[in-house]
């Protein structure tokens, strides 16, 4: 039996209650564009309920996702459902992160943060002998 579309434009009841993976990521703000979110999804960086879905996957209320953006690494349970993507503050709305989840990216980001606090970019380009300096102790390995 087909769906006739109501009036309002609404989906069925039973529709309604899902949304796909790679829109619901889009409209959670964690990927930029649509393409990115599937792009992820087809790289094994999405999980959901620690299987690898597809970008079509139905994703529902309560379902757990293991999202890895760039370094980071998100354990989100999924609260609200949107295809439309909105202001952040009404994204952070459709997921809570774990509290483990939450401490392990900022432990991660304090310790890149570390790791680049000593080193100091140089000012300007290197000069003539700077760049033998350079391609000498390049060098060193090749021997």
């Amino acid at each position: 039996m087909a769906h006739i579309p109501s009036p309002g434009g609404s989906p069925p009841a039973d529709e309604a209650a899902t949304v796909r993976l790679d829109l619901w990521l889009w409209a959670a703000r964690f990927f930029k564009t649509r393409g990115l979110a599937r792009q992820a999804i087809e790289n094994g960086k999405i999980e959901v309920g620690e299987q690898r879905p597809k970008p079509s996957r139905s994703v529902r209320v309560g379902d757990a996702l293991r999202v890895a953006r760039g370094e980071e690494l998100f354990d989100v349970r999924v609260l609200g459902l949107s295809d439309t993507r909105g202001p952040a503050t009404v994204a952070r709305t459709l997921y809570e992160e774990s509290e483990a989840s939450r401490a392990a990216r900022e432990q991660a980001r304090a310790l890149r943060a570390a790791a680049h606090a000593g080193y100091r970019a140089p000012e300007g380009k290197p000069d003539k002998r700077a760049r033998r300096l350079i391609r000498a102790l390049g060098d060193i390995d090749a021997t």
